[in-house]
């Protein structure tokens, strides 16, 4: 992480640049005086017109508005798009540079049609426009735009980069850290390149690093968290005032990130969490069945296992018929257990020949992550048959190592070889009441304690609820989120925005048998869960599917709940309404709620981010858009 001292020399070299420039521009000036002639001469009136033609224009960081100083453009992006950038570089005490790179943060997210907030991304800008809210993790999202690439202009000969601190001076009398007139040659910093108008390139709302092609790539989770880390050592190290970072300190800043990785592996030395995930029998079954059942499959075969945890899935492999199974594990206690363990159940390779009638092992335990393992002689490139892993983690995503897996695919999986699982789909669904703690708290003895469930119910509607529900409490069909195909995606595939119109479950004649008015059903929020898919592709003995729908057996992943602010009425066309009622009400509940939901991986480590936007639809066609809600799975 770059340090105010390198920033001030960067800037500084272009400000020696530009004197020189000057110098020169000037010594041609004084050699083209002689030479003037009265062809030069102005008239007042036209000296005047090219004073206003020269004017400078501060575009909106949103929309097309343009404006001739600061002040009423910060004004604007305040009261019209939730972003009041005075009020964020005073209450985060943003330096000039902060100041600097956000700004160029934000025109990069725009260009993109994403929200630079929650990282939603939009189908044109006018829905972006609409959609901006206020800020809800300002802390989050500084991990993301400081970084040293949005020094760079985003829009060329950007008139606000040049003048916030300006503004700044003249309200408060202080200057900032930098004189703005430094920045007079900021442009030749290389540019980011974004077209306005056809940029269909959608980034993941998190930390990214530059490619050597100029383009981005998205960090791993692991890499995410240690940048993190990183980022908290550099803070710690330097001096807030004008202190060197010097070699030492950086040498002490690779000692902490070094720590930060060991302790985040180590947390999975617990024997308590691998004894939960083998005892969910639905997970460890599927897993079985995949590889025992499947033995053309396995027979011979090269198998890679990532996250190998106890080994138990190395073992499967082994037992089914593997010539090598190569299990990789990145925490040093796990490793060593899984080698015990191997070696106790005889399948350790030992590379040593055995006495006459019996053969070596197949298993070999690599201790590291897949991330430092690119240099390793023993694991050849592309040599690997089955590439094997249980990966998924709360929501899918959470936790996951789906991008460890996809990197350990294109480094060491043939050609043609199998991924296991090789598919994996997201589903969501409606839930009503009883998925929610308000009944639980209104009848407790005998005892009304329902401001309790209401309190829970506020509580839920920002923070996800990871927990079995009952599929009874399920009021809609269920609707494919999001597909993943693991032999083709690629890792910015796992943030995704998806839309699904839900609408209430049909009354069956039985279930109304009163015959009266349709039923309405109240809606509380979305349950999301997800299925793994052990395909015929490669498993044509026996394909076999691992679910978590609360329709199914329960698992360890149980499913993630999203609550409404407010639940939404809804029932079917046939109801009828009052003209006037809002939709989603008592008096005019809605046919459908469509859900406009996005996922992405977070900034902080190992994290997801949900948001969800709701539009109600009436019987009259009527329709009725919700704020939208935020979660952070953390």
């Amino acid at each position: 992480m770059a340090t105010h001292l390198e920033e001030e020399e960067n800037l500084n070299d272009l400000k020696m640049k530009q004197k020189l420039h000057d110098t020169e521009d000037d010594d041609g000036e004084e050699e083209e005086e002689e030479d003037q002639n009265w062809d030069d001469w102005k008239t007042d009136g036209e000296e005047e017109e090219e004073l206003e033609g020269s004017k400078e224009q501060f575009f909106c960081l949103f929309c097309d508005s343009v404006y001739s100083s600061c002040s009423p453009l910060f004004e604007h992006c305040a009261s019209a798009h939730h972003f009041d950038f005075n009020a964020m570089k005073k209450t985060h005490n943003l330096d000039f540079y902060k100041c600097l790179k956000l700004i160029n943060y934000v025109r990069s997210q725009v260009a993109e049609n994403r929200c630079w907030s929650c990282g939603m991304i939009c189908q044109s800008k006018r829905d972006l426009q609409n959609h901006l809210h206020e800020v809800v993790n300002f802390e989050s999202i500084m991990l993301q735009f400081d970084d040293n690439r949005y020094l760079k202009p985003i829009l060329p000969d950007d008139a606000l980069l040049y003048s916030f601190a300006e503004d700044e001076e003249d309200e408060n009398g202080d200057d900032m850290s930098i004189d703005p007139k430094e920045l007079v040659n900021l442009n030749q910093f290389e540019q980011i390149s974004i077209d306005y108008e056809s940029c269909s390139d959608r980034y993941p709302c998190q930390l990214t690093t530059p490619c050597e092609n100029g383009g981005k790539e998205v960090a791993s989770a692991s890499d995410r968290g240690i940048k993190a880390g990183a980022e908290y050592a550099v803070s710690f190290f330097r001096n807030e005032e004008d202190e060197q970072f010097n070699e030492s300190s950086e040498k002490i800043v690779a000692n902490q990130i070094r720590n930060i990785n060991k302790n985040y592996f180590g947390a999975y030395s617990s024997f308590g969490i691998h004894r939960e995930m083998i005892n969910d029998k639905v997970r460890t079954d599927a897993y079985q069945q995949a590889i025992l059942e499947n033995p053309s499959l396995l027979r011979g075969a090269i198998v890679m296992d990532v996250g190998c945890g106890t080994g138990i899935l190395s073992l499967f492999a082994a037992q089914g018929g593997a010539s090598r199974v190569i299990a990789v594990e990145a925490s040093e206690k796990m490793a060593a257990v899984a080698t015990q363990i191997a070696k106790d159940n005889g399948f350790l390779r030992s590379g040593f020949p055995r006495s006459s009638g019996q053969r070596d092992g197949v298993i070999e335990v690599v201790q590291g992550m897949v991330e430092d393992l690119d240099n390793a002689t023993h694991i050849q490139p592309h040599s690997v048959d089955v590439l094997l892993s249980e990966w998924m983690g709360y929501c899918l995503l959470y936790e996951s190592m789906l991008s460890t897996v996809l990197l350990a695919r294109d480094r060491w999986l043939k050609p043609g070889g199998a991924i296991l699982p090789d598919t994996a789909t997201m589903f969501v669904a409606g839930f009503g009441k009883g998925g929610t703690s308000i009944p639980f708290w209104e009848n407790v003895y005998g005892f009304n304690m329902s401001c309790i469930g209401l309190e829970e119910v506020e509580n839920a509607a920002r923070n996800p609820i990871v927990d079995v529900i009952d599929s009874c409490d399920i009021v809609t069909p269920t609707q494919v989120l999001q597909t993943f195909d693991l032999v083709t995606m690629r890792s910015d595939q796992m943030d995704f925005t998806a839309i699904v119109e839900l609408e209430p479950k049909l009354i069956t004649p039985m279930d109304n048998f009163t015959g009266s008015k349709p039923e309405i059903t109240w809606c509380h929020g979305l349950v999301l869960w997800f299925e793994t898919g052990f395909t015929e592709r490669f498993c044509s003995e026996l394909p076999t599917n691992l679910s978590t729908s609360p329709y199914n057996p329960k698992t360890h992943w149980s499913q993630t709940i999203l609550t409404f602010r407010e639940p939404i009425a809804m029932a079917s066309a046939k109801v009828t309404s009052e003209k006037l009622a809002a939709v989603g009400t008592n008096a005019c509940p809605a046919v459908s709620v469509q859900s406009r939901i996005s996922v992405a991986r977070a900034a902080q480590h190992r994290s997801i981010d949900i948001s969800v936007e709701l539009t109600g639809i009436g019987p009259d066609g009527r329709k009725r858009n919700w704020p939208v809600q935020l979660f952070a799975l953390n």
